[in-house]
């Protein structure tokens, strides 16, 4: 009676260490494709960066043809951006006094 427990507990046992095992074998191939799909995406975003780079130079160049100062507006284009970002978030003075402990260790 003592060895049928024993040998019913062990089989128990294996069927848990094999259950396990398969599971830790499809964690590893979903590791497996997140990674190549992380690498995918780096690859994408690299690709995609450098074509916003070429194209921020030709509109540059367009804006110099036109007479236009690209960099400039650009530069108001980012303000309004803040402007309105700024705006949608609470003015609880946190901002000022960021600011302040900013310049003051600047100095």
């Amino acid at each position: 009676m003592g060895l049928g427990s024993t040998a019913k507990k062990i089989q128990t046992l294996s069927d848990r260490a094999e259950a396990m095992y398969k599971q830790v074998k499809k964690l590893q191939q979903r590791i497996t494709g997140l990674e190549e799909e992380m690498d995918e995406t780096h690859t994408t975003v690299t690709r995609m960066d450098h074509q916003l780079t070429e194209q921020r130079a030709l509109l540059l160049a367009l804006a110099d043809e036109q007479g236009l100062d690209g960099e400039q507006i650009l530069a108001d284009a980012a303000i309004e951006d803040a402007e309105r970002d700024g705006a949608t978030e609470p003015d609880d003075g946190s901002a000022a006094a960021e600011d302040g402990a900013t310049d003051a260790t600047a100095e």
